[in-house]
């Protein structure tokens, strides 16, 4: 397959929750609202295009000539106090309650102070009753496997898991484009709880957890599932380097400025937003400006 919609940048949809942050910076100086910004959409369906023909249209507004609805949903997360302990249907689930698919996920930490940490998993001989119980006496998030957290750390967090996450990091989140969360317990914030569909789909053992970083000819691979492939890429100022893109995909830069070149394009690519790279598109070209890290996250082509 071969696209004519050349490579575009997206301008990030900021999503508010009572447990973000009213400052994002260094990551972004301005959120156009005063209110509470706990995610940073970056390939979300209502992000506006800044470069090429479709500038200043809605992501989603031309999915058919992109071949269909982007597979990933790509996220900055920015909690200030801890998310709701929380939990995804997979596929086969989310379909059977009228959703179009499940919810699985990985988190990379870009930040994370001393002492930082999420919550995954249920520790041993938690079954769903347990859970119920801890939830209505206070203590459910007793129940659950903490993980510390340092930057750089890749954690997969996989349809089924019972998880949270605790202030003090800045998460890169790649995901299923889907937003169905159902919230099990919530310390006590004046939130819905959707605690049945919760129990029903959550699982008490799952893959979760910390994935090592392989290193591969000319980038590090984060982690490989069957949704996402993440991999990391340094580039010294004044360089070049290819970078081949096998299915739908984006590149995100971490730190430093560059430029996205294909025969007759080029997009700036800058920290905090998303380069789309279309299918069909094959390698690009990444020439560093400054000295950049840059993520690509990809979808294969069926999953």
């Amino acid at each position: 397959m071969t696209t004519s919609i050349a490579p575009f940048r997206l301008k990030p949809w900021f999503s508010e929750r009572v447990w973000g942050k009213r400052d994002l910076r260094p990551w972004y100086d301005n959120t156009g609202t005063t209110e509470l910004v706990g995610e940073a959409w970056l390939t979300g369906p209502q992000c506006l295009v800044e470069t090429g023909d479709f500038a200043g249209r809605e992501f989603q507004s031309f999915a058919p000539e992109l071949g269909g609805e982007f597979p990933l949903l790509v996220k900055l997360l920015f909690p200030n106090e801890k998310l709701s302990v929380q939990v995804h249907p997979d596929d086969a689930e989310a379909r059977a309650m009228g959703e179009v698919r499940g919810k699985t996920e990985c988190w990379y930490a870009l930040e994370a102070e001393p002492g930082a940490y999420v919550s995954l998993g249920l520790k041993d001989d938690v079954d769903a009753a347990k859970f119920r119980a801890a939830v209505a006496d206070g203590t459910a998030e007793d129940l659950l496997q903490q993980v510390p957290v340092s930057t750089g750390d890749m954690l997969f967090v996989d349809a089924g898991t019972v998880h949270a996450i605790g202030p003090g990091v800045v998460l890169l989140e790649t995901q299923q484009t889907s937003d169905v969360t159902y919230r099990l317990y919530d310390y006590g914030r004046p939130r819905e709880l959707h605690l049945e569909k919760g129990l029903a789909v959550m699982k008490t053992k799952t893959a979760a957890g910390k994935v090592a970083p392989k290193q591969i000819n000319g980038f590090t691979r984060l982690i490989e599932q069957k949704y996402f492939a993440v991999d990391r890429f340094e580039v010294a100022a004044g360089v070049s380097t290819t970078v081949k893109m096998e299915g739908p995909g984006c590149l995100v830069s971490l730190s430093g400025t560059g430029t996205v070149k294909t025969a007759g394009s080029s997009v700036e690519l800058v920290p905090g937003r998303a380069v789309v790279i279309p299918v069909g598109t094959g390698s690009i070209l990444v020439e560093a400006a400054t000295g950049t890290s840059f993520v690509r996250c990809q979808a294969p082509t069926m999953v």
